[in-house]
């Protein structure tokens, strides 16, 4: 499996306050930011796969919307999650 518990325990403490801080904005981003990658490559190899292919798009909206929850409500932590992930050019 691509996701473990000790996989997402790393993101969260990497992004998120600590290793059990799910909740935060940071943490989700960094979360869907993981799945997408994953769904992205997967794709690259199954091109026909509309199931994935839904998937990744209703996951890139999350992460949109919590994105701009966070540019909303705090700038500062809206740049700095996006930088250390590196999502805009």
């Amino acid at each position: 499996m691509y996701l473990d518990a000790a996989k997402k325990q790393e993101i969260f403490g990497t992004y998120g306050k600590s290793n059990t801080d799910t909740g935060s904005p940071e943490s989700q981003i960094a979360l869907f930011s993981y799945r997408i990658s994953h769904l992205t490559e997967h794709l690259k190899l199954h091109k026909k796969d509309y199931t994935t292919e839904r998937s990744l798009t209703k996951l890139v909206g999350k992460r949109r919307a919590l994105l701009d929850y966070l540019k909303r409500n705090d700038i500062e932590r809206y740049r700095a999650i996006v930088k250390q992930l590196g999502l805009r050019k």
